[in-house]
């Protein structure tokens, strides 16, 4: 199974991903409502992949994907995001962020997240 944290403070971003995933009969979906509660999670489960809307009730996406580095560094991060592909590149260097999502994710979105999220997992995970 493979075990995602969606980090969102919003229903509507939350739930778009977790009707998509729904359909992923290999995929356990947990949820967080705010960066901090994410981080207290991802310190003490394991996730394959954590999953982080643009702003959350209490700091940006981004700012949770870098605190999240010092919690467990391991752990694969997707961001969504309304900048440009250069602007989130140069806003998010050195977070290690697998993939940006819009604001508004659908199922080709999803597909293409689990695709690089299989390739990575298959050199990971024994």
């Amino acid at each position: 199974m493979i075990r995602i944290l969606i980090v969102s403070s919003e229903n509507v971003f939350a739930d778009a991903l977790t009707s998509i995933f729904k359909k992923k009969k290999e995929v356990t979906l947990t949820r967080a409502e705010s960066g901090n509660q994410g981080l207290s999670m991802v310190k003490d489960q394991n996730y394959h992949l954590v999953i982080t809307d643009e702003i959350l009730s209490d700091m940006t996406g981004l700012e949770f994907a870098g605190k999240m580095l010092s919690v467990n560094p391991m752990i694969n991060c997707a961001a969504a995001s309304s900048l440009s592909h250069d602007e989130f590149h140069e806003a998010s260097e050195g977070l290690g962020i697998l993939m940006a999502l819009p604001l508004k994710p659908g199922e080709n979105h999803v597909n293409r997240l689990m695709e690089h999220l299989q390739k990575i997992l298959q050199y990971t995970i024994s």
